[in-house]
């Protein structure tokens, strides 16, 4: 407490305040004790943090002024540390949220790169571990409009600077005039020498991915900077991790992918194919239904559309294993019934080893151009929707065929029967996906019945126009509901010298 005249004259002033306030002398002001005039609020004095209030009292008569001086030095140290400590787990918590998004590597690192300028520094470069003998690095650097501008690049392994390869084995490197030269020298540092330059390694998972610069042209890096600077670095080490491994993944899956989805028929005289395909799940281009045709060396078509017990990846694998099977035995037996018991016999071997209890229907046929025109077909049926055949006056009849499941018994019993197409007939082939697709008002299957009112006219359409017809309403009927995987497949007898044209749809 210090008390004042009008004047500002200390007039005396208690043991405390002599300590806060060194140097005080009664009969002298503020400032000629050497001081600063005392403020309401708060103010620095000799290194100290005061809170001052004012009172103003009257005593006999004469003014006065009564200053209450307290010492917050310590506690708003602690205000602000705790305010600096929750500022820098926001942006921890920020940059998880942010790198946390990306799964895309290219994104992630220029996400790392952003977020670090200007919260680390005024310059930062994030630098991954070789692929294929080269390192691509991304680089922040805060322009006049304080907003980061990003760049980025690739480097051979032996253009690498020392101090990232030392990151990458788990190493900090600190010292700020060797750093700053290997990095002027590649050109991501100014001509100007930085105040502060840091080096940490962005762990992953089973090891350092790479490794992140960060450079200050002011302040040095205290002990919260470096923490904030290896949290952060953690924190995007583990996301660029995690992209690298969804892009390493992708990769695989969508080769997998390209080797398992249908590929087109091949041309055969007389012949003319169309398909149409839509997987259940969007975001996958291949399901459990499947199709395909093969040319035989007598100038016959073998061709077959099946569906798996199933779907997702599960029931591709399976797809692709049926697919390469028939593939294989075509070879060796022609005769649809006798390939569709080869078939079921390599199937049960396949579902018995894998434990997994998967079965499939299909329906498997043979088509042998005739001289004058038209095609005979001979198709074999394991347990699969019976085709259905658009004769040339636009009545459409349905084949009876039927057959036990491939892959559940030894014996199966195999259906097997001939169907003549004039020129201008389609056999139309179609999975459950069509039939039991659920839609209109009331969620009801789409059935066999709305199927061939759909085709009603269409007699005369190509092959590929009729799949896609087919496709189109059905999926109309559903109108956006989840779905099986539906596949469609005709064979049209057409003239000899007419191109066998193929369409699939894959939306």
């Amino acid at each position: 407490m210090v008390v004042c005249d009008p004047a500002g004259v200390v007039l005396g002033f208690s043991r405390p305040a002599a300590r806060l306030l060194s140097g005080l002398v009664v009969g002298r002001t503020f400032v000629g004790c050497g001081l600063p005039p005392l403020a309401a609020g708060e103010q620095t004095v000799a290194g100290r943090r005061l809170r001052c209030r004012q009172v103003n009292l009257t005593v006999s008569g004469d003014a006065r002024t009564v200053w209450y001086v307290e010492d917050v030095t310590d506690a708003v140290a602690r205000s602000d540390a705790l305010l600096a400590e929750r500022g820098r787990a926001r942006f921890l918590e920020t940059a998880s949220q942010v790198l946390g998004n990306q799964l895309q590597e290219d994104r992630a690192a220029r996400a790392a790169a952003r977020l670090a300028v200007p919260r680390l520094g005024d310059v930062a470069v994030v630098v991954l571990t070789p692929r294929q003998g080269r390192a691509r690095w991304w680089r922040a650097v805060l322009d006049d409009d304080r907003e980061p501008v990003v760049d980025g690049g690739s480097l051979t392994a032996d253009q690498l600077p020392p101090a990232i390869v030392e990151a990458w084995q788990g190493g900090e490197p600190s010292e700020a005039d060797w750093l700053a030269d290997q990095f002027a020298d590649l050109g991501w540092l100014a001509a100007h020498p930085p105040a502060s330059v840091r080096v940490v390694p962005l762990p992953g998972w089973a090891g350092p991915v790479g490794g992140l610069l960060v450079v200050r042209h002011g302040l040095e890096f205290d002990s919260h900077d470096l923490e904030l600077l290896r949290g952060f670095a953690a924190r995007a080490g583990r996301a660029l991790d995690a992209a690298v491994l969804y892009h390493d993944q992708a990769e695989v899956a969508d080769t997998l992918q390209a080797s398992l989805a249908p590929i087109d028929p091949p041309p055969v005289p007389g012949v003319q194919w169309g398909a149409a395909y839509r997987p259940a799940q969007s975001s996958l281009r291949i399901g459990g239904d499947f199709y395909g045709a093969h040319a035989q060396a007598d100038g016959s078509a073998l061709f077959f559309l099946g569906d798996v017990s199933g779907k997702g990846v599960d029931a591709a694998v399976f797809t692709g294993q049926l697919r390469q099977a028939v593939q294989a035995l075509r070879r060796i037996e022609s005769d649809p019934a006798r390939l569709m018991s080869l078939l079921n016999g390599t199937m049960l071997e396949t579902t018995r080893a894998h434990g997994h209890g998967r079965f499939a229907t299909m329906v498997l046929g043979r088509a042998h151009p005739a001289p004058s025109g038209g095609l005979a077909l001979t198709l074999a049926s394991g347990g699969h929707l019976p085709p259905l055949v658009l004769r040339a006056d636009g009545t459409v009849e349905t084949v009876d065929l039927r057959g036990m499941l491939i892959g559940v018994v030894p014996d199966a019993r195999i259906a097997s029967v001939t169907v003549q197409l004039g020129q201008g007939e389609t056999c139309l082939l179609f999975s459950d996906g069509v039939t039991e697709a659920r839609g209109g008002i009331r969620g009801e299957q789409f059935g066999v019945a709305r199927l061939v009112e759909a085709l009603g006219g269409c007699h005369r359409m190509p092959a590929p126009a009729l799949t896609e017809r087919v496709e189109q309403v059905v999926s109309d009927w559903l109108s956006g509901r989840d779905h099986d995987d539906i596949a469609v497949f005709a064979i049209r007898a057409v003239s000899p010298a007419a191109p066998a044209r193929h369409l699939r749809v894959v939306p």
